[in-house]
């Protein structure tokens, strides 16, 4: 059951991937959110806010999105439909009181949004499901309008930068800051220890790397969500450009005093990460976190996915998705195993116990000090 009334402080900002690298436990979130994807509720979570409210529709129904249902689940107050009023009305630090759909500062009623209630979240959903024909229609219809502009990332030849980074005949495991990217990693630690990969960081996926104390050999993407000091460890860097050349990211690197290579290649970075990997000879291609299927190309604001269809027909021989590992297969403690290891264990004791003069005299006082005898 959700609290009604909330007492907190604001942090604010438009872009939720910004807002989430400062929010603190306890925090109340403001942004302006259209359609909250899974990612960014999933961080919202991770950074256990008190209330998140939203100046958009969180879940407008057009197609299914999991952002608000994952709040709700986890317990988490979520106001939306605020209106960018609000929004500026606001300063960061500024503390403020919800009144169930109420937002109240210094006792100023501010405004009034929708309280999402599973009612909501049900009947939303259920336009959704209803809507999804119509979305997968204009989704496949952008999607070859596209590639057939794009085809030359399947048919061409493709201007990469020259890189250090030597990847020909190894594994090479390319992070993306996608739905439960973080979780899939953790779960192919393993794997990552036994075959040494070339790491390639997408991003905030660069971020998800040495938050696991492990460097990104090679970092790709337009800069706007990974941390300075991950730019900083990074073997080589290369900013994802626009198509007519322009790199807003390459500022940010040159502020850091870091080098880095432009690449100006249609589509998203992970696109450009996958053919990277490819075109220097990889023999194998890891991906976690990746972008795959309609959702999520609409919870990203893009109504096809053309580029990501036409690279992974290019490398899909030596593509392997590592998305959703972790729900694939948890290792569980059985206790039978358990209790075998414990008596293969417990054996030479007793042997050695049965020869030792001193074995047995200490287990004679351990025997009287826990009045055995």
């Amino acid at each position: 059951m959700q609290n009604t009334f909330l007492k907190g402080n604001i942090k604010k900002d438009r872009r939720t991937k910004n807002l989430c690298k400062r929010l603190a436990p306890g925090d109340m979130a403001l942004l302006a959110h259209e359609n909250l994807d899974t990612v960014a509720a999933q961080e919202l979570v991770e950074k256990k806010v008190k209330a998140v409210l939203n100046t958009c529709d969180s879940f407008n129904g057009e197609y299914p999105v999991s952002g608000a249902q994952i709040l709700f689940n986890e317990g988490i107050l979520l106001l939306d439909n605020l209106g960018m009023e609000l929004f500026n009305s606001l300063e960061e630090g500024d503390q403020i009181e919800i009144h169930r759909d109420t937002v109240v500062c210094g006792g100023t009623v501010l405004g009034k949004g929708r309280l999402i209630t599973a009612r909501i979240l049900q009947d939303n959903m259920i336009r959704a499901e209803q809507n999804l024909q119509n979305q997968l229609d204009l989704f496949v219809e952008n999607t070859l309008e596209y590639a057939q502009r794009e085809k030359n990332l399947l048919l061409g030849t493709i201007a990469l930068p020259k890189i250090k980074t030597k990847m020909a005949a190894k594994h090479v495991l390319v992070v993306v800051r996608g739905k439960n990217y973080k979780q899939d990693l953790h779960t192919i630690q393993a794997y990552i220890r036994e075959m040494r990969p070339v790491l390639i960081g997408v991003d905030g996926g660069a971020d998800a790397l040495c938050a696991m104390k492990l460097t990104p050999d090679l970092v790709i993407g337009d800069m706007d969500s990974i941390g300075d000091e991950t730019l900083r460890k990074a073997g080589e860097i290369i900013v994802h450009a626009y198509q007519d050349g322009k790199a807003p990211g390459y500022a940010r690197v040159s502020r850091l005093g870091l080098n880095a290579k432009i690449a100006s290649v249609p589509g998203t970075s992970e696109d450009l990460a996958l053919l990277m990997a490819y075109e220097n000879k990889a023999l194998l291609i890891v991906v976690v976190g990746a972008h795959s299927h309609m959702t999520d190309f609409l919870e990203k604001g893009r109504k096809g996915m053309s580029s990501t269809f036409l690279v992974r027909m290019r490398v899909g021989e030596k593509l392997v998705d590592a998305r959703g590992v972790n729900h694939l297969y948890r290792s569980k403690i059985r206790w039978h195993y358990l209790s075998a290891l414990l008596a293969a264990a417990f054996f030479p004791i007793l042997i050695i116990s049965s020869v030792s003069p001193l074995a047995r005299h200490l287990f004679f006082l351990l025997s009287w000090k826990f009045g055995i005898y």
